[in-house]
């Protein structure tokens, strides 16, 4: 009887699962979930958006790669949370999606690999990078991490409402030169249009405010942080980038109490002329120009801030791949998420779909990358995007009160020295206290 039941074990351990014995690399990262659309899709071209083409790029790479299992972590935006909680209990992916702005806090701590010796097997060098993409990865000389992209705000245009306003001339919207110029060409745009001239998220969403605040002040050479460790906001310069949107505001010139789904909406809708929205929302608008109906049909375009001040300068960010410090990460492991960096580098064009602006600077100047949608007027913020410097730590928390104190100035619930000196306050409480 004990040989019946030896046997029988043996032969249900037979058929049971083979043991899995391929380099198990984990990745995590943001961008959303849609593996009911895209879980299966090796298809990189045919994906579209940042959450399909990243899944697309997943998923591609493990195909061409199978002694690579991927464990593959979606997390929930942007993530941070998570990952100090994951290192803090020794479980630590492989590699992160990181914002460049995030990066030193992590860096500082010890918590990051240095990957200047890896980028230089995979045959990756910084020198082919664009200025602002160097800028996000590099602290002190080192490298700590390989770009995605950079990303920056920009000025959605809805061209059908432009030419009713009369602010189109040769094909290309007319901008404005200065802030003078600019409160013109709104006022012309209401009173031809009846609609405001710029569609804001501005409902509880802090991240807007802050962008085009650090944009209008450094286009004046605004430097709130010359001192990485103590905030300046209260200059001459801060308060004019706040006058200007409390007089846009003022005036009606914008819409106003939306969140970032609403103002998305409105703006397809043709609730305005200008939206203030970022890269990513390129590739989505340009869809609805194709389509034969709708605010944008026929009419979209999309333009990197002007220059209303003394420099042509768009505050910007990026996403960036990091390695999590691990010193149980075997040899196999850390091959694994070499030989997947340098994949995901062979499809930079792919990724750069999503309307983010390359990293390469070849990438930026070669017929490829130029022919797609807008990207030829969106080719400037290779030199002009610029993060804040990178001994900035705590830039997310930051963003928060900055954008806090901006809207209350903004909407007059505080005078705008009143704004920025507790800007300026709560900022330098966070610095301090590092």
């Amino acid at each position: 009887m004990r040989a019946l039941v030896l046997l029988l074990a043996l032969l249900l351990a037979a058929c049971g699962p083979a043991e899995d014995d391929r380099t198990t690399l984990t990745i995590q990262r943001f961008f959303g979930a849609c593996e009911a659309e895209y879980g299966a899709v090796t298809d990189i071209a045919a994906a579209q958006g940042e959450c399909g083409i990243m899944t697309a790029i997943i998923n591609r790479f493990e195909a061409e790669n199978p002694d690579i299992r991927v464990v593959e972590n979606i997390v929930f935006w942007p993530g941070y949370d998570q990952l100090t909680a994951q290192l803090a209990s020794n479980d630590a992916p492989d590699l992160v999606t990181m914002h460049g702005s995030v990066i030193s806090d992590y860096q500082a701590r010890g918590l990051i690999e240095p990957m200047d010796a890896d980028l230089a097997k995979i045959g990756i060098a910084p020198a082919g990078m664009t200025e602002a993409a160097r800028a996000a990865i590099t602290i002190d000389g080192r490298v700590w991490g390989l770009p995605i992209d950079t990303w920056a705000p920009l000025w959605h245009i809805n061209m059908n409402l432009f030419r009713k306003a009369g602010l189109v001339r040769g094909g290309r919207p007319v901008l404005p030169s200065s802030p003078a110029e600019l409160i013109a060409q709104a006022e012309q745009f209401e009173a031809r249009t009846g609609k405001p001239y710029f569609v804001q998220g501005a409902a509880n969403e802090y991240a807007g405010f802050t962008r085009n605040f650090y944009t209008f002040l450094m286009q004046q050479n605004g430097e709130p942080f010359a001192d990485p460790r103590r905030a300046d906001f209260t200059t001459p310069e801060a308060a004019e980038a706040l006058r200007l949107f409390k007089d846009i505001y003022d005036r009606d010139l914008t819409t106003k109490n939306q969140d970032y789904s609403a103002a998305v909406a409105g703006f397809l809708k043709g609730d305005g002329g200008v939206f203030l929205v970022g890269t990513w929302m390129v590739g989505d608008f340009q869809a609805a120009s194709e389509a034969e109906e709708g605010a944008l049909s026929g009419g979209y375009a999309v333009v990197p801030y002007p220059q209303l001040y003394a420099r042509d300068v768009t505050f910007a960010d990026g996403h960036n791949w990091v390695m999590p410090a691990d010193p149980d990460r075997t040899a196999a492991e850390h091959e694994a998420a070499l030989r997947f960096l340098a994949f995901f580098s062979r499809h930079a064009f792919d990724w750069s779909r999503t309307g983010h602006l390359p990293v390469y600077k070849a990438m930026i100047d070669s017929p490829r990358w130029r022919a797609l949608p807008h990207r030829d007027a969106l080719a400037g913020l290779a030199t002009s995007a610029a993060p804040l410097p990178k001994g900035v730590r705590r830039q997310f928390p930051i963003e928060t009160i900055v954008g806090q104190e901006s809207a209350a100035a903004i909407s007059g619930a505080k005078p705008i020295p009143t704004a920025l000196a507790d800007m300026e306050r709560r900022v330098n409480d966070i610095l301090k206290n590092l």
